[in-house]
């Protein structure tokens, strides 16, 4: 191999190390971006409370997922890679939830409003869909009341099903003396009741442990303020100040109520997955993913 030869070969080489170098900083400084994008984040709710939240994806409407009584954003584990595919998609936890703070004496529906306003306005949403499971239907109606310009739709989740069920003082009551008294058992029970018996033994195991955990203090609390709208008849009238469509994907556990609804609701359409219970996108999580991106559809469609 004559001189010419030789320098062009270690040329070659140079040129193949420089570009395997390039490449793997290129894989580096993804894997960091990609980790840090998952890291939690924290908003700051009104009254100082810290909220955290997580940020996948990209793409409008951004879709702000608000777990139930008792949860946190781990609920929405099957739905976060399935919809940040096309959307911007944020999982909070509610103050008294999951990593939130947990200083507050009252835990009522407004202030989890609140909570999920600080999110959105800290993640930059200018155009929203808020989904809310359980108890969370009725903390996305309180968002929504705040955020009129930046809501387009609500969507609930095994929730909505009468919001003029008619609730005394008494009975709401009567309904909490059990958790009060032994809220561990008396919460797995009422847990329980909600799940089908098909259910992976597993995934029931790991939701009973995990919501029976719960501060008990926080839990009563927040169930109180939660029964207390359908007391006042606030579940009902709150929608009446709520210039966007609902629509509701249920499992068929109870019925739907679409007259009392469609009385307060801007407009109200339900999908219900039959055999499916209270938690639907964690044990029938294809069909109801399947069931949320046409609720999606829905909402956005009337906004055109």
């Amino acid at each position: 191999m004559n001189l010419k030869q030789k320098n062009i070969k270690r040329l070659l080489i140079h040129k193949k190390t420089v570009l395997l170098l390039a490449i793997a900083a290129a894989i580096v400084l993804m894997g960091t971006a990609s980790t840090q994008a998952q890291w939690p984040r924290i908003a700051v709710s009104k009254d100082g409370t810290p909220i955290s939240y997580e940020i996948y994806g990209n793409g409008e409407p951004a879709l702000v997922f608000v777990h139930g009584w008792s949860c946190d954003a781990r609920y929405w584990r099957n739905q976060i890679g399935y919809f940040a595919k096309s959307h911007q998609v944020v999982a909070l936890d509610l103050a008294g939830h999951g990593h939130s703070g947990k200083g507050r004496s009252e835990y009522t529906m407004k202030a989890f409003g609140l909570d999920v306003k600080a999110v959105v306005d800290a993640a930059g949403g200018s155009k929203v869909i808020l989904i809310g499971h359980s108890m969370g239907g009725s903390v996305i109606a309180e968002a929504a009341r705040l955020m009129p310009k930046q809501v387009i739709g609500l969507i609930g989740v095994d929730t909505l099903e009468n919001i003029e069920y008619p609730l005394t003082r008494e009975q709401s009551d009567q309904a909490m003396a059990p958790l009060r008294e032994n809220f561990t058992g008396s919460c797995r029970q009422f847990v329980t009741e909600m799940i089908y018996p098909g259910t992976d033994p597993k995934l029931k195991e790991w939701i009973l442990s995990d919501m029976t955990a719960a501060p008990e203090t926080i839990a009563l609390s927040a169930m109180k303020y939660f029964r207390d709208q359908y007391v006042t008849g606030e579940a009902a009238t709150i929608f009446e100040a709520i210039q966007v469509p609902v629509v509701v994907v249920n499992g068929d556990l109870w019925p739907i109520n679409y007259d009392a609804n469609r009385r307060h609701m801007f407009s109200f359409d339900a999908i219900v997955l039959k055999g499916a219970d209270h938690f639907l996108m964690m044990n029938k999580s294809k069909e109801f993913n399947m069931a949320l991106e046409k609720a999606i559809e829905m909402i956005t469609t009337k906004q055109k």
